[in-house]
């Protein structure tokens, strides 16, 4: 799905140098590498604050903390996604409330999260799941009209842009009242190990969970707000900041991949393409809303398992994200949930397989890959 020993081929050099200066320095935690992919990170998203961390569940947790949520308050999101981000919910005993997604995009469904708010709701987390940004302009809306917080969940999507309907751009992650991200090694922009961040362009939140990641303490052993230990190591922030350079061409790469899928697939029956939030139909060549963490189809005709199979029979790495859906977890399970508000997630559950991804992608793979597709898909 991935081929992350070719991409650091491709890098090793620099990456190699930066790592033996944290070794030299053996300044391992909060070291000079640390700070400075701080730095270039909020460079390239154009906020205020980035407050590295451990790991992209704990940056949801403690945006959550920062937020001063209380037990019992309703947290929604998206049903179709990863359990991390109800996951937490959950940690900090607060009410986590589940709805459907858009069947083309796969992103929260916004008539769904209108239909969710009570009383007790206090903040939405959108996911932007596979790379691209759910329909943030509505998710604002309604959360000023309710005065709801808002965690965006970037960890498929970081350096995707959302764009408003001024014509206006912003990163994803930056649009809410605070963002999350995880730097997975299978992330755009993945370092090699555990690593995550937390983005947001209030001051005062900034500083609350600057001191939250760190036990708490602003200054050594004088513990002001509780905290966890989550920190982002050096070694990982070295990685980071030869990478981050290069995410635009990572994601570029990833597109282009997109685009050979798109058009190869674009006359096949049973086969649904993704589709891009801005209602592009397929990926033009200045595209910027859409970095493709997955590609993901939905085969249409009842053949996805079999298909899914085929391809492993024929060397194509593949996976189905997701095969449960979060409200049929065992986890998670609550009477207050109905099958039939979830009747696209259910749906998807049977109909998605996403293709392999990466930056490493040639056209001789893709053409082997589409075409076996295509010839077992009738």
């Amino acid at each position: 799905m991935v081929d992350l020993q070719g991409q650091y081929q491709k890098i090793k050099d620099k990456v190699d140098i930066q790592l033996q200066e944290v070794l030299n320095s053996s300044a391992y935690i909060n070291g000079p590498q640390v700070h400075a992919f701080q730095k270039d990170l909020e460079a390239y998203l154009d906020v205020k604050h980035v407050i590295p961390c451990a790991n992209g569940t704990d940056a949801l947790q403690i945006a959550m903390m920062g937020l001063d949520l209380k037990p019992g308050d309703e947290v929604i999101t998206a049903d179709f996604t990863f359990a991390a981000t109800v996951e937490v919910i959950a940690l900090l005993n607060l009410t986590p409330v589940l709805v459907d997604v858009e069947k083309d995009t796969f992103n929260m469904d916004i008539d769904a999260l209108k239909k969710a708010i009570t009383p007790k709701t206090k903040a939405i987390v959108p996911v932007h799941l596979f790379g691209q940004c759910a329909n943030m302009e509505a998710v604002l809306e309604i959360a000023k009209e309710y005065d709801l917080f808002v965690i965006e969940d970037t960890a498929q999507a970081i350096g995707a842009n959302y764009t408003f309907k001024d014509g206006s751009k912003k990163k994803a992650g930056t649009i809410g009242n605070v963002g999350t991200t995880s730097f997975f090694p299978s992330k755009n922009l993945g370092c090699y190990g555990d690593g995550g961040a937390i983005f947001t362009n209030d001051d005062d939140l900034a500083h609350t969970i600057r001191g939250m990641v760190n036990h708490g303490m602003y200054k050594r052993y004088y513990h002001d707000v509780v905290g966890v230990n989550s920190r982002l190591d050096s070694l990982q922030a070295a990685v980071l900041r030869v990478k981050l350079p290069l995410l635009n061409d990572y994601c570029d790469a990833r597109r282009k991949a997109a685009r050979f899928y798109n058009n190869a697939f674009k006359n096949a029956q049973n086969i649904v393409t993704p589709k891009m939030s801005n209602g592009c139909e397929f990926i033009c060549d200045n595209c910027d809303c859409h970095v493709f963490h997955q590609y993901t189809l939905q085969i249409l005709n009842g053949q996805r398992n079999e298909l899914h199979q085929h391809l492993l029979d024929n060397g194509i790495p593949n996976a189905i994200y997701y095969p449960v859906p979060l409200h049929s977890q065992k986890a998670y399970a609550d009477e207050r949930y109905k099958e039939e508000d979830f009747k696209v997630t259910n749906e998807l559950i049977n109909t998605v397989i996403s293709l392999p991804m990466h930056t490493e992608l040639d056209e001789e793979q893709l053409e082997f890959i589409t075409t076996t597709i295509i010839n077992f898909i009738k």
